[in-house]
């Protein structure tokens, strides 16, 4: 496994990090040694992981790996879960990749004790820096349990987040961890705009807030109409089986 400290280390500091580049580096000694690494991607919704499947796993195994208690209302959760399910399912099929999904348990009360003191905090603060950490911290906890060789996030692909932090972050988190971050920044080499591409190809649902209430509550988000809308959508669906196709499998049982 690479060390992207190594990297780093050998970068101007004076410089800001191009993580794209830094992840090209990675990806030009994965191939030089003809080696596919296990990657256990954090996504928060199907838009999300469009072009950053169709990226990476030209060069990894990818399982995703939906772990946002942030999301808001439960409802809405469950919608943005089960479209992520659909376009791993429809990707795999279109495309031949073996993307698995894997989801951690719905907490939306240890996400407010995690933020609690920062509800006033405004989109892109310390706020949303703490929500990375709490999301990041619990991928590379599962990432180091299921014994894969790198976690990230596909949370570079928005225009509205910060690559910066949320990479920063992520090699914070590794810190802890005995894990490997893979840092990104999907959102380059026009990554975004093929996100809404594949969007349309894919007939894909794109949310109109990030997840939590306090940023719907700031865009003046009506949540009484999402959960309307979202349990409307889920009417005659399954969350937990309508593709288990697709769910990761660790030592023989649904991790």
């Amino acid at each position: 496994m690479i060390d992207v400290e190594d990297i780093l280390s050998r970068m101007n500091p004076n410089q800001k990090v191009n993580y794209d580049r830094v992840m090209q580096q990675m990806v030009k000694k994965w191939q030089s040694e003809q080696t596919r690494p296990r990657v256990l991607m954090h996504v928060c919704c199907a838009p999300c992981s469009t072009y950053t499947l169709e990226y990476i796993t030209q060069y990894c195994d990818v399982t995703i790996y939906f772990a946002n208690s942030n999301i808001h209302p439960k409802a809405e959760y469950e919608r943005r879960s089960y479209v992520t399910q659909k376009f791993v399912h429809d990707f795999n099929e279109n495309t031949g990749a073996q993307v698995e999904f894997l989801a951690a348990p719905y907490e939306p009360s240890e996400f407010f004790r995690t933020v609690h003191g920062l509800e006033d905090e405004p989109e892109g603060g310390d706020r949303c820096r703490v929500c990375y950490d709490y999301r990041l911290d619990k991928t590379a906890q599962k990432a180091v349990e299921l014994d894969f060789d790198y976690f990230g996030s596909a949370l570079t692909i928005s225009p509205h987040k910060n690559s910066q932090t949320i990479n920063a972050v992520g090699l914070e988190v590794q810190k802890i961890y005995d894990a490997q971050y893979l840092p990104s920044d999907f959102k380059k080499n026009s990554g975004y705009q093929r996100s809404v591409e594949m969007c349309e190809e894919y007939d894909i649902y794109r949310q109109c807030y990030c997840g939590c209430v306090f940023g719907a509550q700031a865009q003046g988000i009506d949540l009484t109409q999402v959960r309307k809308e979202a349990k409307a959508f889920m009417q005659g669906k399954d969350l937990e089986h309508d593709y288990p196709h697709i769910r990761f499998v660790y030592n023989g049982k649904e991790a």
